[in-house]
Protein backbone atom coordinates (compact mmCIF):
# COMPACT_ATOMS: atom_id res chain seq x y z
CA UNK A 1 0.00 0.00 0.00
CA UNK A 2 2.68 2.36 1.12
CA UNK A 3 4.58 2.13 -2.06
CA UNK A 4 1.31 2.64 -4.31
CA UNK A 5 0.71 5.19 -2.67
CA UNK A 6 4.23 6.96 -2.83
CA UNK A 7 4.24 6.39 -6.48
CA UNK A 8 1.12 8.75 -6.99
CA UNK A 9 2.08 11.51 -4.65
CA UNK A 10 5.71 11.40 -6.00
CA UNK A 11 3.93 11.90 -9.55
CA UNK A 12 1.47 14.61 -8.58
CA UNK A 13 4.37 16.48 -6.99
CA UNK A 14 6.36 16.09 -10.14
CA UNK A 15 3.52 17.58 -12.31
CA UNK A 16 3.83 20.86 -9.75
CA UNK A 17 0.74 20.41 -7.63
CA UNK A 18 0.75 22.46 -4.55
CA UNK A 19 -1.10 20.15 -2.58
CA UNK A 20 -1.62 16.13 -2.76
CA UNK A 21 -2.96 13.34 -1.06
CA UNK A 22 -3.48 9.67 -1.53
CA UNK A 23 -5.98 7.47 0.04
CA UNK A 24 -5.26 3.33 -0.49
CA UNK A 25 -8.33 1.52 0.49
CA UNK A 26 -8.62 -2.06 1.38
CA UNK A 27 -12.41 -2.73 1.74
CA UNK A 28 -13.86 -6.14 2.33
CA UNK A 29 -17.66 -6.45 3.66
CA UNK A 30 -19.67 -9.53 4.36
CA UNK A 31 -23.45 -9.38 4.46
CA UNK A 32 -25.56 -11.85 4.93
CA UNK A 33 -29.85 -11.97 5.46
CA UNK A 34 -32.83 -14.48 5.44
CA UNK A 35 -36.39 -14.25 4.80
CA UNK A 36 -39.25 -16.58 5.96
CA UNK A 37 -37.17 -19.75 7.02
CA UNK A 38 -34.56 -18.80 3.81
CA UNK A 39 -31.38 -17.39 3.64
CA UNK A 40 -31.86 -14.23 1.53
CA UNK A 41 -28.68 -12.91 0.62
CA UNK A 42 -25.11 -14.32 1.50
CA UNK A 43 -22.49 -12.44 -0.58
CA UNK A 44 -18.88 -11.22 0.41
CA UNK A 45 -17.02 -8.33 -1.62
CA UNK A 46 -13.42 -6.65 -1.68
CA UNK A 47 -12.83 -3.40 -3.47
CA UNK A 48 -9.14 -2.36 -3.61
CA UNK A 49 -7.67 1.16 -5.47
CA UNK A 50 -6.81 4.60 -4.37
CA UNK A 51 -7.49 7.90 -4.53
CA UNK A 52 -5.71 10.78 -5.24
CA UNK A 53 -6.72 14.43 -4.61
CA UNK A 54 -4.68 17.51 -5.39
CA UNK A 55 -4.30 21.58 -5.54
CA UNK A 56 -2.77 22.50 -8.94
CA UNK A 57 -3.38 26.03 -9.78
CA UNK A 58 -5.10 26.84 -7.27
CA UNK A 59 -7.97 24.35 -7.65
CA UNK A 60 -9.08 21.01 -6.74
CA UNK A 61 -8.63 17.93 -8.74
CA UNK A 62 -9.27 13.80 -8.28
CA UNK A 63 -9.21 10.76 -9.98
CA UNK A 64 -8.92 7.32 -8.86
CA UNK A 65 -7.59 4.16 -9.74
CA UNK A 66 -7.91 0.11 -9.21
CA UNK A 67 -5.29 -0.89 -11.76
CA UNK A 68 -2.50 -0.87 -9.41
CA UNK A 69 0.11 -1.17 -12.33
CA UNK A 70 2.69 1.81 -11.08
CA UNK A 71 2.45 3.35 -15.38
CA UNK A 72 -1.61 3.32 -14.64
CA UNK A 73 -0.72 4.97 -11.06
CA UNK A 74 1.25 7.34 -12.86
CA UNK A 75 -1.28 7.91 -15.16
CA UNK A 76 -4.36 8.50 -12.19
CA UNK A 77 -1.84 11.48 -10.94
CA UNK A 78 -1.22 13.16 -14.04
CA UNK A 79 -4.99 13.12 -14.77
CA UNK A 80 -5.84 14.53 -11.04
CA UNK A 81 -3.57 17.40 -11.77
CA UNK A 82 -4.82 18.01 -15.33
CA UNK A 83 -8.52 17.90 -13.86
CA UNK A 84 -7.29 20.76 -10.81
CA UNK A 85 -5.92 22.54 -14.09
CA UNK A 86 -9.17 22.74 -16.06
CA UNK A 87 -11.07 23.49 -12.98
CA UNK A 88 -9.10 26.28 -12.17
CA UNK A 89 -10.05 27.94 -15.64
CA UNK A 90 -13.48 29.06 -13.85
CA UNK A 91 -12.73 29.23 -10.57
CA UNK A 92 -13.28 32.44 -8.53
CA UNK A 93 -10.66 32.34 -5.79
CA UNK A 94 -7.94 30.06 -4.97
CA UNK A 95 -8.40 26.78 -2.47
CA UNK A 96 -7.59 27.93 0.82
CA UNK A 97 -6.62 25.37 3.52
CA UNK A 98 -7.04 25.74 7.49
CA UNK A 99 -3.30 24.36 8.28
CA UNK A 100 -2.41 20.96 9.62
CA UNK A 101 0.88 19.36 10.53
CA UNK A 102 3.27 16.60 9.49
CA UNK A 103 1.36 13.06 11.54
CA UNK A 104 2.74 9.62 11.36
CA UNK A 105 0.57 7.35 13.08
CA UNK A 106 -1.09 3.95 13.24
CA UNK A 107 -4.53 3.06 15.01
CA UNK A 108 -6.64 0.03 14.87
CA UNK A 109 -10.11 0.26 16.43
CA UNK A 110 -10.79 -2.02 18.52
CA UNK A 111 -12.22 -5.89 18.14
CA UNK A 112 -12.84 -8.97 20.73
CA UNK A 113 -13.97 -11.51 17.89
CA UNK A 114 -13.07 -10.93 14.17
CA UNK A 115 -16.03 -11.42 12.84
CA UNK A 116 -14.41 -12.99 9.36
CA UNK A 117 -13.35 -15.49 11.82
CA UNK A 118 -16.73 -16.71 12.69
CA UNK A 119 -17.89 -19.11 10.04
CA UNK A 120 -20.74 -18.20 7.08
CA UNK A 121 -22.39 -21.03 8.17
CA UNK A 122 -22.35 -20.15 12.38
CA UNK A 123 -23.80 -16.58 11.36
CA UNK A 124 -26.79 -18.06 9.00
CA UNK A 125 -27.80 -20.76 11.66
CA UNK A 126 -28.27 -18.06 14.67
CA UNK A 127 -30.11 -15.61 11.75
CA UNK A 128 -32.67 -18.29 10.67
CA UNK A 129 -33.32 -19.62 14.40
CA UNK A 130 -34.12 -15.64 15.16
CA UNK A 131 -36.20 -16.05 11.94
CA UNK A 132 -38.26 -18.91 13.16
CA UNK A 133 -38.53 -18.02 16.47
CA UNK A 134 -40.28 -14.75 14.63
CA UNK A 135 -42.51 -16.75 13.13
CA UNK A 136 -43.89 -18.81 15.94
CA UNK A 137 -46.14 -16.21 17.02
CA UNK A 138 -49.44 -16.16 14.94
CA UNK A 139 -50.06 -13.69 12.81
CA UNK A 140 -46.09 -12.80 11.52
CA UNK A 141 -46.13 -12.71 7.76
CA UNK A 142 -42.95 -11.68 7.26
CA UNK A 143 -39.63 -12.47 8.78
CA UNK A 144 -36.77 -10.56 8.23
CA UNK A 145 -33.11 -11.02 9.55
CA UNK A 146 -29.40 -9.56 8.87
CA UNK A 147 -25.70 -9.22 9.67
CA UNK A 148 -23.54 -7.32 8.13
CA UNK A 149 -19.30 -6.95 8.65
CA UNK A 150 -16.84 -4.47 7.10
CA UNK A 151 -13.24 -4.59 7.38
CA UNK A 152 -11.87 -1.04 6.13
CA UNK A 153 -8.13 -1.40 5.95
CA UNK A 154 -6.58 2.81 4.74
CA UNK A 155 -3.68 4.56 4.28
CA UNK A 156 -3.78 7.91 3.83
CA UNK A 157 -0.15 10.03 2.12
CA UNK A 158 -0.05 13.94 1.72
CA UNK A 159 2.64 16.15 0.73
CA UNK A 160 2.63 17.62 4.33
CA UNK A 161 4.78 14.24 5.07
CA UNK A 162 1.73 12.65 6.72
CA UNK A 163 1.92 8.68 6.79
CA UNK A 164 -1.08 7.59 8.42
CA UNK A 165 -2.64 3.54 8.58
CA UNK A 166 -6.10 2.83 10.45
CA UNK A 167 -7.57 -0.23 10.12
CA UNK A 168 -11.40 -0.09 11.56
CA UNK A 169 -13.26 -3.21 11.97
CA UNK A 170 -17.42 -2.45 11.63
CA UNK A 171 -20.68 -5.10 12.90
CA UNK A 172 -24.31 -4.56 12.33
CA UNK A 173 -27.30 -6.89 13.08
CA UNK A 174 -30.86 -6.73 13.48
CA UNK A 175 -34.20 -8.58 12.94
CA UNK A 176 -37.67 -7.10 11.52
CA UNK A 177 -41.19 -8.62 11.85
CA UNK A 178 -43.87 -7.47 9.75
CA UNK A 179 -47.21 -8.43 9.71
CA UNK A 180 -50.41 -7.62 6.83
CA UNK A 181 -54.09 -7.84 7.66
CA UNK A 182 -56.31 -6.58 5.20
CA UNK A 183 -55.04 -2.90 3.74
CA UNK A 184 -52.32 -2.92 6.94
CA UNK A 185 -49.31 -3.53 7.56
CA UNK A 186 -47.48 -2.95 11.07
CA UNK A 187 -43.65 -3.81 11.46
CA UNK A 188 -41.39 -4.20 14.60
CA UNK A 189 -37.67 -3.85 14.39
CA UNK A 190 -34.84 -4.90 16.94
CA UNK A 191 -33.22 -3.17 18.01
CA UNK A 192 -33.41 -0.55 15.60
CA UNK A 193 -35.12 0.03 12.20
CA UNK A 194 -33.09 0.24 8.82
CA UNK A 195 -30.86 -2.67 9.73
CA UNK A 196 -30.68 -3.03 13.40
CA UNK A 197 -27.71 -1.90 15.42
CA UNK A 198 -24.20 -1.31 14.05
CA UNK A 199 -20.80 -0.34 15.49
CA UNK A 200 -17.20 -0.03 15.70
CA UNK A 201 -16.76 -3.31 17.16
CA UNK A 202 -16.46 -6.76 16.55
CA UNK A 203 -18.98 -10.23 16.69
CA UNK A 204 -19.10 -9.42 20.43
CA UNK A 205 -21.41 -6.84 19.39
CA UNK A 206 -23.74 -9.41 17.60
CA UNK A 207 -23.55 -11.96 21.14
CA UNK A 208 -24.77 -9.12 23.00
CA UNK A 209 -27.40 -8.23 21.41
CA UNK A 210 -29.26 -11.68 22.34
CA UNK A 211 -31.45 -11.48 19.05
CA UNK A 212 -33.06 -14.53 19.96
CA UNK A 213 -33.81 -13.75 22.87
CA UNK A 214 -35.97 -10.73 21.77
CA UNK A 215 -37.48 -12.10 19.16
CA UNK A 216 -40.77 -13.55 20.64
CA UNK A 217 -41.46 -9.71 22.15
CA UNK A 218 -40.84 -8.03 19.13
CA UNK A 219 -43.09 -10.54 17.45
CA UNK A 220 -45.89 -10.04 19.28
CA UNK A 221 -45.40 -6.22 19.70
CA UNK A 222 -46.19 -6.45 15.61
CA UNK A 223 -49.25 -8.46 15.63
CA UNK A 224 -50.84 -6.39 18.60
CA UNK A 225 -49.94 -3.29 16.92
CA UNK A 226 -52.81 -4.20 13.99
CA UNK A 227 -55.34 -4.43 16.90
CA UNK A 228 -54.08 -0.90 18.88
CA UNK A 229 -55.40 2.64 18.83
CA UNK A 230 -54.46 4.90 16.40
CA UNK A 231 -52.92 7.46 17.80
CA UNK A 232 -54.57 10.47 18.18
CA UNK A 233 -53.93 14.11 16.81
CA UNK A 234 -53.11 16.85 18.92
CA UNK A 235 -51.00 18.54 20.89
CA UNK A 236 -48.95 16.52 23.69
CA UNK A 237 -46.07 15.55 25.39
CA UNK A 238 -43.84 13.14 24.00
CA UNK A 239 -40.97 11.05 24.99
CA UNK A 240 -38.91 9.69 22.20
CA UNK A 241 -36.94 6.56 23.06
CA UNK A 242 -32.97 6.70 22.55
CA UNK A 243 -32.89 5.36 19.12
CA UNK A 244 -35.73 7.72 18.07
CA UNK A 245 -34.07 10.66 19.56
CA UNK A 246 -30.52 9.52 17.48
CA UNK A 247 -32.75 9.65 14.30
CA UNK A 248 -33.95 13.73 15.79
CA UNK A 249 -30.38 14.46 15.93
CA UNK A 250 -29.70 12.95 12.60
CA UNK A 251 -31.91 14.89 10.80
CA UNK A 252 -32.13 17.95 12.61
CA UNK A 253 -28.61 18.79 14.17
CA UNK A 254 -26.51 16.73 12.47
CA UNK A 255 -27.10 17.57 8.74
CA UNK A 256 -27.78 21.42 9.53
CA UNK A 257 -24.09 21.88 10.70
CA UNK A 258 -22.85 20.45 7.79
CA UNK A 259 -20.47 23.76 6.71
CA UNK A 260 -20.41 22.63 3.30
CA UNK A 261 -24.40 22.81 3.02
CA UNK A 262 -23.73 26.15 4.91
CA UNK A 263 -21.96 27.39 2.43
CA UNK A 264 -23.80 26.34 -0.62
CA UNK A 265 -21.01 24.08 -1.84
CA UNK A 266 -23.58 21.41 -1.15
CA UNK A 267 -26.90 21.12 -1.58
CA UNK A 268 -27.56 17.34 -3.17
CA UNK A 269 -30.09 14.94 -1.01
CA UNK A 270 -30.66 16.85 2.09
CA UNK A 271 -30.79 20.18 0.92
CA UNK A 272 -28.91 23.44 2.24
CA UNK A 273 -29.01 24.63 6.14
CA UNK A 274 -31.03 26.94 8.03
CA UNK A 275 -27.83 27.27 10.36
CA UNK A 276 -26.22 30.43 8.40
CA UNK A 277 -23.29 31.97 9.99
CA UNK A 278 -24.79 34.98 11.58
CA UNK A 279 -26.42 31.93 14.11
CA UNK A 280 -22.92 30.91 15.02
CA UNK A 281 -22.72 31.23 18.66
CA UNK A 282 -26.29 33.47 18.91
CA UNK A 283 -29.17 30.97 17.70
CA UNK A 284 -30.85 29.61 20.69
CA UNK A 285 -31.08 25.85 18.82
CA UNK A 286 -32.70 24.44 22.59
CA UNK A 287 -33.33 24.51 25.82
CA UNK A 288 -30.72 24.66 28.39
CA UNK A 289 -30.58 21.31 29.04
CA UNK A 290 -29.58 20.41 25.86
CA UNK A 291 -26.10 19.62 24.87
CA UNK A 292 -24.68 18.35 21.86
CA UNK A 293 -21.58 16.87 20.33
CA UNK A 294 -20.04 15.71 17.75
CA UNK A 295 -17.26 13.54 18.80
CA UNK A 296 -15.10 10.93 16.57
CA UNK A 297 -12.58 10.05 19.24
CA UNK A 298 -12.47 6.58 21.12
CA UNK A 299 -13.28 8.16 24.86
CA UNK A 300 -17.00 8.94 23.26
CA UNK A 301 -17.29 5.15 22.43
CA UNK A 302 -17.66 2.60 19.55
CA UNK A 303 -19.83 4.88 16.69
CA UNK A 304 -19.62 4.56 13.04
CA UNK A 305 -18.27 8.05 13.32
CA UNK A 306 -15.40 6.78 15.53
CA UNK A 307 -11.72 7.26 14.01
CA UNK A 308 -8.09 8.42 14.80
CA UNK A 309 -7.89 10.74 11.65
CA UNK A 310 -10.32 12.09 9.14
CA UNK A 311 -9.64 11.42 5.26
CA UNK A 312 -7.66 14.73 5.13
CA UNK A 313 -5.21 13.28 7.81
CA UNK A 314 -6.58 16.00 10.75
CA UNK A 315 -6.85 14.27 14.19
CA UNK A 316 -10.65 13.12 15.54
CA UNK A 317 -11.79 15.88 18.25
CA UNK A 318 -14.92 16.00 20.23
CA UNK A 319 -16.78 19.63 19.05
CA UNK A 320 -19.39 21.34 20.88
CA UNK A 321 -22.42 21.69 18.70
CA UNK A 322 -25.32 22.78 21.29
CA UNK A 323 -24.00 23.96 24.58
CA UNK A 324 -26.84 24.74 27.32
CA UNK A 325 -28.85 25.10 24.36
CA UNK A 326 -26.70 27.51 22.45
CA UNK A 327 -25.80 26.55 19.04
CA UNK A 328 -21.87 26.51 19.45
CA UNK A 329 -19.98 25.11 16.40
CA UNK A 330 -20.12 23.45 12.44
CA UNK A 331 -18.72 20.79 11.10
CA UNK A 332 -15.96 21.42 8.63
CA UNK A 333 -12.68 20.48 6.63
CA UNK A 334 -9.67 22.42 6.33
CA UNK A 335 -11.24 24.07 3.29
CA UNK A 336 -14.17 25.38 5.01
CA UNK A 337 -12.38 26.14 8.56
CA UNK A 338 -10.63 28.53 6.31
CA UNK A 339 -13.59 30.12 4.53
CA UNK A 340 -15.19 31.15 7.82
CA UNK A 341 -11.39 32.25 9.53
CA UNK A 342 -11.39 29.00 12.05
CA UNK A 343 -7.80 28.38 12.94
CA UNK A 344 -8.40 24.50 11.91
CA UNK A 345 -10.80 21.64 10.75
CA UNK A 346 -12.17 19.96 12.97
CA UNK A 347 -11.69 16.73 11.36
CA UNK A 348 -15.00 15.51 9.55
CA UNK A 349 -13.77 14.96 6.12
CA UNK A 350 -14.45 11.33 5.03
CA UNK A 351 -15.01 9.20 2.07
CA UNK A 352 -17.19 6.10 1.32
CA UNK A 353 -14.51 4.39 -0.80
CA UNK A 354 -11.36 4.73 -2.23
CA UNK A 355 -13.01 6.23 -5.44
CA UNK A 356 -14.82 9.08 -3.72
CA UNK A 357 -13.62 12.20 -2.86
CA UNK A 358 -14.04 13.12 0.99
CA UNK A 359 -16.86 15.46 1.80
CA UNK A 360 -17.87 16.64 5.38
CA UNK A 361 -19.53 13.85 7.64
CA UNK A 362 -20.88 13.14 10.69
CA UNK A 363 -18.95 12.09 13.36
CA UNK A 364 -20.62 10.80 16.42
CA UNK A 365 -23.26 13.76 17.16
CA UNK A 366 -24.74 12.85 20.48
CA UNK A 367 -26.91 14.57 23.13
CA UNK A 368 -25.24 14.47 26.70
CA UNK A 369 -27.09 12.46 28.91
CA UNK A 370 -29.20 14.01 31.56
CA UNK A 371 -30.68 13.00 35.03
CA UNK A 372 -33.01 9.83 35.97
CA UNK A 373 -34.40 6.68 34.28
CA UNK A 374 -36.99 6.57 31.46
CA UNK A 375 -39.50 4.84 34.33
CA UNK A 376 -38.85 8.11 36.21
CA UNK A 377 -39.54 10.36 33.35
CA UNK A 378 -42.93 8.48 32.26
CA UNK A 379 -43.78 8.53 36.02
CA UNK A 380 -43.58 12.64 36.08
CA UNK A 381 -45.58 12.62 32.95
CA UNK A 382 -49.66 13.20 33.09
CA UNK A 383 -50.46 13.42 29.69
CA UNK A 384 -48.36 12.24 27.01
CA UNK A 385 -47.40 9.80 24.20
CA UNK A 386 -44.41 7.41 24.41
CA UNK A 387 -42.89 6.62 20.92
CA UNK A 388 -40.06 3.97 20.24
CA UNK A 389 -38.26 3.08 17.23
CA UNK A 390 -38.01 5.31 13.62
CA UNK A 391 -40.35 4.04 10.94
CA UNK A 392 -40.21 6.97 8.58
CA UNK A 393 -38.86 10.83 8.18
CA UNK A 394 -39.40 14.11 6.31
CA UNK A 395 -37.28 16.91 6.70
CA UNK A 396 -37.47 20.18 4.04
CA UNK A 397 -34.17 21.09 2.34
CA UNK A 398 -33.27 23.38 5.03
CA UNK A 399 -33.81 21.15 7.84
CA UNK A 400 -36.52 23.25 9.68
CA UNK A 401 -39.61 21.54 9.36
CA UNK A 402 -40.07 17.89 10.20
CA UNK A 403 -42.73 15.48 10.31
CA UNK A 404 -41.34 11.90 11.57
CA UNK A 405 -42.97 8.77 12.46
CA UNK A 406 -42.17 5.79 14.99
CA UNK A 407 -43.18 2.06 14.79
CA UNK A 408 -44.76 1.49 18.47
CA UNK A 409 -46.40 4.23 20.96
CA UNK A 410 -47.96 3.83 24.25
CA UNK A 411 -50.16 6.47 25.60
CA UNK A 412 -49.05 7.96 29.24
CA UNK A 413 -51.85 8.97 31.95
CA UNK A 414 -51.37 9.97 34.89
CA UNK A 415 -47.33 9.09 34.82
CA UNK A 416 -48.35 5.41 33.58
CA UNK A 417 -47.99 3.32 30.12
CA UNK A 418 -51.72 2.85 29.19
CA UNK A 419 -52.58 1.39 25.85
CA UNK A 420 -50.74 0.82 23.17
CA UNK A 421 -50.90 3.01 20.20
CA UNK A 422 -50.07 2.08 16.29
CA UNK A 423 -48.50 4.64 13.57
CA UNK A 424 -47.30 7.05 16.27
CA UNK A 425 -46.17 10.37 14.47
CA UNK A 426 -45.09 13.82 15.26
CA UNK A 427 -43.45 17.03 13.76
CA UNK A 428 -42.56 20.33 14.62
CA UNK A 429 -40.28 23.17 14.05
CA UNK A 430 -36.15 22.14 14.88
CA UNK A 431 -35.56 24.94 17.03
CA UNK A 432 -39.15 25.15 18.45
CA UNK A 433 -38.65 21.83 19.05
CA UNK A 434 -35.55 21.54 20.65
CA UNK A 435 -36.13 24.30 23.58
CA UNK A 436 -39.31 22.22 24.20
CA UNK A 437 -36.99 19.67 25.24
CA UNK A 438 -37.38 19.44 29.53
CA UNK A 439 -35.75 15.96 30.12
CA UNK A 440 -33.12 14.18 29.34
CA UNK A 441 -32.42 10.19 31.04
CA UNK A 442 -29.18 9.71 32.78
CA UNK A 443 -25.96 7.71 31.54
CA UNK A 444 -27.23 4.48 32.16
CA UNK A 445 -29.95 5.20 29.76
CA UNK A 446 -27.44 6.79 27.29
CA UNK A 447 -26.76 4.48 23.89
CA UNK A 448 -24.19 5.24 20.53
CA UNK A 449 -26.80 3.83 18.06
CA UNK A 450 -25.14 3.28 14.83
CA UNK A 451 -26.46 4.87 11.35
CA UNK A 452 -25.21 2.89 8.28
CA UNK A 453 -27.00 4.32 5.33
CA UNK A 454 -26.53 8.43 5.61
CA UNK A 455 -26.10 9.21 1.78
CA UNK A 456 -24.85 12.58 0.32
CA UNK A 457 -23.01 13.82 -2.76
CA UNK A 458 -23.36 13.32 -6.12
CA UNK A 459 -22.20 10.24 -6.93
CA UNK A 460 -24.23 9.43 -3.62
CA UNK A 461 -21.96 8.30 -1.35
CA UNK A 462 -23.21 5.81 1.48
CA UNK A 463 -21.79 6.62 5.15
CA UNK A 464 -22.21 5.11 8.66
CA UNK A 465 -22.42 7.85 11.58
CA UNK A 466 -23.04 7.28 15.52
CA UNK A 467 -25.76 9.17 17.48
CA UNK A 468 -25.60 8.64 21.41
CA UNK A 469 -28.37 9.46 23.17
CA UNK A 470 -30.84 8.59 26.19
CA UNK A 471 -34.90 8.95 25.89
CA UNK A 472 -35.76 12.83 26.54
CA UNK A 473 -39.44 14.94 26.74
CA UNK A 474 -40.45 17.30 24.76
CA UNK A 475 -43.74 19.21 25.85
CA UNK A 476 -46.86 20.67 23.57
CA UNK A 477 -45.38 18.92 20.78
CA UNK A 478 -47.86 18.63 17.14
CA UNK A 479 -49.10 14.82 17.28
CA UNK A 480 -50.43 11.99 14.92
CA UNK A 481 -49.69 14.38 12.11
CA UNK A 482 -48.87 11.76 9.35
CA UNK A 483 -52.37 10.74 10.13
CA UNK A 484 -54.63 13.94 10.59
CA UNK A 485 -57.12 15.15 8.16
Amino acid sequence: MKDLARAALDTAMARKASYVDVRVMDIRQRYLSTKNGQPSQVRESRSFGLGIRVIADGAWGFAATDELSRAAIDATAAQAVDIARASALCKKEDVRLAPEGKIVDRWESHCEIDPFTVPVSACLDLLLKVDAEMRKVQGITLAETSMDFRRIDQLFLSSAGSEIHQLKTQTGAGFVASSFAGNEIQRRSYPNSFGGQHQIRGYELVEELDLLGHAPRIAEECVALLRAEQCPSGEKDIILGSSQVGLQIHESIGHPIELDRVLGTEANFAGMSFLTLEKLGTLKYASPLVNVVADATVAHGPGLGTFAYDDEGVPAQSTPIIRDGLFAGYLTSRETAAAINQPRSNGTMRAEAWNRIPLIRMTNVSLLPGKGKLADLIASTDDGIYMETNRSWSIDDRRYNFQFGTEIGWEIKGGKKTRMLKNPSYGGITTEFWNSCDAICAPEEWTLWGTPNCGKGQPMQTMGTGHGASPARFRNVKVGVAYSE
